[in-house]
This record gives structure tokens, C-alpha cells and sequence, in this order.
């Protein structure tokens, strides 16, 4: 075999650093005793814990387990040792097998999904690829994300388009209350309205299925934020019948830094003008609107890596163990004097993120607080009606760690 052949043959399996000297982790997540009672305990090996702080501030950026990194490093060798022969090779070829797989793991079409940077391109694509009139309308709310609500201002400047606000129910008595939120902002001139799949300062877990359907209906466009979804609880994508789909997978996916996905409803890929212009304009398939040029494919490499560790683990396991940790501590809080817990309290409401507020003190000084003396690390959230601190706990972290929250807490709040 020649040598160009035999390199060529390795990048194509994602294989070709094994030419090169590897480090191995002595964790591996397959000797893991999943029938024992300390499986969690076990998993916590696998992690590089900074000893300084509990970290409760997973949602931001999960960062991997060492048997993850130790395949991400080899994946940056690798690419660094073929150069411009990857580049020019393989590449897009090994970036459609992984959107391929985060497709399989979502239930959906591969021809449906590509990877991108984050949910904020993601989504950012689709707002300022549609095809917007003067006068249209687009529907969103004030717990949405701070950067998607100002590009849908930004689109306004630039088509003319009517941008409405609606407020979310932090504790609703019914699917219907939240769904009944979104009905009411819709008029005939709405074209597309963004829902957060789980609002990432609460936590809150909506009914989106229920409000497609409510608004396919009237003839508007679902796009659903799901920037902490993936990895966190599992879903079928298809199943949601939303048109635009965008997640964040260096979150609770744990692949690293700078990747996400955005999924477009076959039908609609053609309606959606690129941001970049891609080298053929001629191109139907979804790799339209997905052209950036140069950039760190040895990520793309790890989407594979990082699905392969979430399905060893096992989706549906790892989301009943998020979810018990944030029930774990907010159940035990939630009727405390002087704390207000801003996450619904209904399981199926919530998962592993939740927001608490210490009503005598600001978010910003109830964050310096837990940190300074308590060395807990969270999230500080001041607006859209949410007070409090967010608190994402993550597979590893204990019972232990989370009962010096509780503690942190309740002596706060005295």
C-alpha cells in the first residue's frame, strides 16, 4: 500500500493517531460496575476536579472527563502530523460522519443536521438567513437568551421586522399556561417564533411539542433554543416537530470548546439564506448554510468521542442522575424561609438545572458569598424576573458537595 493510501485509509477511520505516541488515562469508563451503588462515585475518578471550589456551574461549559481529553489531544496530534493532507482530504468527510451521529442521537435525518460553533450561530443562522418582510412579526421571550434576543432586534433594523416580548411562567399550573403565552402574542403577521427548549436561567423545561403544534396551526415557525438540552435529557427531535433546532454540545455533551449543532426541517433548508456564502451556491443539502472556512476540526473528531462516553453511561441513566442532584438540593430548600427557589418543582418541569435566591441579598452579592466563604461556584442571574443563582450540578459531583450548598444556604438566608 502506499504511503499516501495507507494515511489517507487512517484519517478516514479518525485513526491516524495511533502513528503517534498516546497517553492513557488509568480511568476507563469501561470498567465501570454500573450495578454497583458507588457508580457515581467510581465515574468521579474519571474527572480532573479543580480542590479549590465545588464547581455548580456545569452549565456554562461541562468540560471533559480525561478519557474524552486524552482522544481530543490525539486528535490535535493527528491533525497537526497530516497538515494540509487531512485538510485537504478527509475533513469534511469526518465532520459529516460526527453530525451524522449527533443526528442518530437526536432521532433525526442526518441530512438534517451540521455541526457549528455554538447555539448562538446556530440560531443566529437562521434568524438572519429568513426570509424576512417589513412588517413581519417574530415572537420570543424575556427568559430567553440575552445574544438571540438582540439579533432579532438586529433583524428588525435591518428588515423592518416587529420583535414581541413575552414572559414565561416560572411555576405553571398546566402546559396549557405556558402554551396559552405564546397564542397570545401571535397575530396573522407573525412568521416565527423562538422557544427556549429549557430556559438556561431557571432551568424550566417547557412543553414545546404543545406549542408547535399550537402554533403550526396559525401558520408560524417553531425555532426551538435547546442550547442546554443535549446531553442533559433525551429527546427525539422529530418528535418535537419544530422547523430550526440549535444546541451547544460543549455543555452537558462534554465535547470540547467552540461546538454545536443546528437542525433544519428538510422543507425548510432551501427558504434559509447562508451567512458565509459557501464555495457552490448551488449547493440544496444543509451544508449550505454551514460554510466557515478554516477551523478546528480536530473538535469535529471529538463529537464522536464525546457521544461514545454519554451512550456508555447511557442518556436516559445520566438524565435521572442530573435530575436527582438538582431535586436532591432545591427540595430541600424550596419552602425555606427567605429562599426562593425560581425552578418549577414538577420532575417532569425540570432537570439538572436549577436557580435559587437568597431573598435578603443581590444575585451578585449572594455569588460572592458562596464562593468567598462557602467555595461554591455558581452563576449569578439579575434579570428577565429571575433573582437568585444558578446551581448545575454535574454526573460527578456528590451528595456530599450539594449538602454544603444546602448548609450555605439556609445560613445565608438566617
Amino acid at each position: 500500500m502506499k504511503k499516501r493510501t495507507f494515511l489517507k485509509s487512517l484519517a478516514v477511520a479518525g485513526l491516524g493517531s495511533s502513528l503517534l505516541p498516546q497517553k492513557t488515562s488509568a480511568f476507563s469508563l469501561d470498567r465501570l460496575d454500573f450495578a454497583a451503588d458507588d457508580i457515581w462515585d467510581q465515574l468521579r475518578k474519571g474527572y480532573r476536579l479543580n480542590p479549590d471550589y465545588i464547581n455548580l456551574e456545569n452549565g456554562n461549559y461541562c468540560f471533559l472527563p480525561e478519557e474524552t481529553l486524552e482522544k481530543y489531544m490525539n486528535h490535535i496530534r493527528d491533525i497537526n502530523y497530516q497538515a494540509a493532507y487531512y485538510m485537504r482530504t478527509v475533513q469534511f468527510e469526518n465532520k459529516a460522519k460526527s453530525a451524522a451521529a449527533v443526528a442518530k442521537l437526536l432521532g433525526t435525518d442526518p441530512e438534517e443536521v451540521v455541526l457549528t460553533r455554538n447555539t448562538t450561530e446556530s440560531l443566529d443562522l437562521i434568524i438572519s438567513g429568513y426570509p424576512w418582510q417589513a412588517g413581519d412579526e417574530a415572537v420570543f421571550a424575556n427568559q430567553d437568551y440575552g445574544t438571540m434576543q438582540t439579533m432579532f432586534e438586529l433583524a428588525a433594523k435591518r428588515w423592518g421586522i416587529k420583535t414581541v416580548k413575552i414572559d414565561i411562567p416560572m411555576h405553571p399550573k398546566s402546559d396549557e399556561e405556558v402554551v396559552e403565552a405564546y397564542r397570545q402574542a401571535i397575530t396573522p403577521k407573525t412568521k416565527l417564533i423562538m422557544v427556549p427548549h429549557i430556559v438556561n436561567i431557571t432551568g424550566h423545561i417547557l412543553p414545546v411539542r404543545k406549542i408547535a403544534d399550537m402554533a403550526h396551526v396559525q401558520g408560524v415557525e417553531v425555532m426551538l433554543d435547546g442550547a442546554h438540552a443535549v446531553g442533559q435529557f433525551t429527546f427525539d427531535l422529530h418528535e418535537l416537530d419544530c422547523d430550526y433546532y440549535g444546541s451547544s454540545l460543549h455543555k452537558w455533551l462534554s465535547v470540547p470548546l467552540g461546538c454545536g449543532m443546528l437542525y433544519v426541517k428538510k422543507d425548510k433548508i432551501s427558504k434559509i439564506e447562508p451567512l458565509l456564502a459557501p464555495g457552490n451556491l448551488e449547493l440544496k443539502t444543509i451544508s449550505y448554510l454551514n460554510h466557515i472556512g478554516t477551523h478546528p476540526v480536530h473538535t469535529d473528531l471529538t463529537v464522536l468521542d464525546a457521544i461514545d462516553f454519554h451512550n456508555r453511561i447511557g442518556g436516559k441513566k445520566k438524565e435521572e442522575r442530573l435530575r436527582f442532584l438538582q431535586k436532591y438540593w432545591s427540595d430541600q430548600v424550596r419552602n425555606h424561609p427567605g429562599i426562593t427557589v425560581n425552578t418549577p418543582e414538577e420532575a417532569e418541569r425540570c432537570c439538572g438545572i436549577g436557580n435559587v435566591w437568597v431573598e435578603k441579598m443581590s444575585p451578585a452579592d449572594m455569588g460572592k458569598v458562596l464562593f468567598e466563604k462557602y467555595k461554591i461556584y455558581s452563576a449569578p442571574i439579575d434579570g428577565a424576573g429571575v433573582k437568585g443563582c444558578r446551581i448545575c450540578p454535574n454526573v460527578f459531583t456528590t451528595t456530599g458537595e450539594l449538602d454544603q450548598l444546602v448548609k450555605a444556604l439556609k445560613e445565608m438566608a438566617a
